[in-house]
């Protein structure tokens, strides 16, 4: 696929809009899904590196993901010479400053600080404004700065959203679709499934080896417990 020069999730951190009501859906993505990183790790390089990077990853740690280093370097490496270089997007702050306005944000912990449910919702809930600058607006980030990056994939729509009868309630939000992309709709959540994943793990590479390493502990300090309970009796036996 074709890199593009917008990004994925710019403006969202700089653009200065009221958070909506849109309900989110839970993220259907899987850490030891290995194959989803993987193409997680592709989308990610084609469609956000042209503006933002994930500097506090280094392409080598993508061998975690089950890719050796000749694919690494084949498909993935497009902003680095050297393997063991940080994941840096394609254009300096100077640069993003003087197309956007600002200079695109570093997404280590993006799905951190958002939360993978907001990732996977937000990066299809875009849909068609012509009162927007970009001609793009957001169901989940309402009067985003940021123009639709994977449109191509999943189309355009149209969003309409109607108040509550009698002024109570949630609003009601009605999708129309515009023009077909290149993916089925199912095709396409489950793209966006695969780049939410890469970024959750991105932003805690070692998180299931330490999940793992906390339920061990926990094993090992419940034996140790019962034998200091055992212990304990065995001592106190004969003290009235």
């Amino acid at each position: 696929m074709k890199k593009t020069i917008f990004s994925i999730l710019f403006f969202p951190f700089v653009a200065i809009a009221a958070e909506g009501g849109y309900p989110l859906d839970p993220s259907p993505h899987d850490p030891r899904d290995l194959v989803s990183l993987q193409a997680g790790a592709r989308t990610f390089v084609n469609y956000c590196l042209g503006c933002h990077g994930a500097q506090y990853v280094r392409y080598q740690s993508l061998t975690a993901i089950g890719l050796t280093e000749t694919q690494i370097r084949d498909h993935l490496m497009f902003t680095a010479d050297k393997i063991g270089e940080p994941v840096r997007n394609t254009i300096s702050a100077k640069e993003g400053k003087q197309w956007f306005g600002v200079a695109p944000p570093d997404l280590s912990v993006i799905a951190r600080s958002r939360g993978a449910d907001w990732l996977y919702t937000y990066l299809r809930s875009f849909y068609r404004d012509p009162k927007a600058a970009t001609g793009w607006n957001n169901a989940v980030f309402p009067n985003v700065g940021m123009p639709h990056a994977l449109w191509m994939l999943q189309g355009e729509r149209r969003l309409e959203v109607a108040a509550p009868e009698g002024g109570h309630g949630h609003l009601q939000y009605k999708w129309s679709e515009l023009s077909k992309g290149a993916l089925s709709t199912t095709e396409y959540d489950a793209t966006v499934r695969d780049l939410v994943n890469f970024l959750v793990y991105v932003g805690e590479p070692h998180a299931a080896s330490r999940r793992a390493t906390g339920v061990l502990t926990l094993f090992v300090l419940g034996v140790l417990f019962v034998l200091a309970y055992l212990l304990k009796k065995e001592y106190w036996k004969d003290v009235k």
